[in-house]
């Protein structure tokens, strides 16, 4: 297969996955909360893995994870939700790191924009590992843009994980034992 064709394959595979899920997310929210409260009364494995996939595509919509620990929370115990949010960022991060070149945007990055690429590729060849920390940690930034633009500068992706799994992590566990400690507080657990 050549790389043109796997290129649009990957593209239209993008495109059609953020599409449905933010069609979901906008049109069918209710029926993606059914699913979720229905499944909580009857198996916390199959809550498990449905929250797992969620977090796993999560990434292809650009909606922020907090969304997903926030419902999350709500389902499944802090331990259980801690880890596989880790587990969903690191999957949905490695896919924005590879899908970045799939996109064509680097081509367009490089033509419109080859000052401001140059140096951020510099400053994360230089310090990649400390910026992908603290970018993934900082709640305002997209974590996800940082892992395209690791993908198209081809830093390391086991630096980009670490950091992302660090920064993430450390935000999101305080999201939710700080919001397991509240639901205990007012007496929803």
């Amino acid at each position: 297969m050549s790389h043109e064709r796997r290129r649009w394959i990957l593209t239209s595979v993008w495109l059609v996955g953020a599409a449905f899920a933010i069609g979901m997310f906008l049109f069918r929210r209710e029926a993606i909360e059914d699913l979720l409260h229905d499944a909580s009364g009857t198996s916390l494995v199959l809550v498990g893995a449905i929250y797992l996939l969620l977090g796993c595509v999560r990434s292809f919509t650009l909606i922020p994870v907090t969304s997903l620990v926030v419902l999350g929370t709500l389902f499944l115990p802090p331990w259980i939700l801690f880890a596989l949010t880790l587990v969903g960022i690191v999957v949905s991060s490695a896919a924005v790191y590879y899908f970045s070149e799939a996109l064509h945007l680097d081509e367009l990055l490089k033509k419109n924009h080859a000052g401001q690429l140059e140096r951020v590729r510099g400053l994360l060849e230089r310090h990649g590992f400390p910026i992908v920390v603290g970018w993934a940690f900082f709640p305002i930034v997209p974590t996800d843009l940082i892992c395209y633009l690791a993908g198209v500068i081809r830093m390391s992706i086991a630096k980009l994980l670490i950091g992302v799994a660090l920064g993430e992590g450390a935000i999101c566990a305080i999201y939710i034992f700080l919001g397991d400690s509240l639901l205990h507080a007012i007496g929803w657990r």
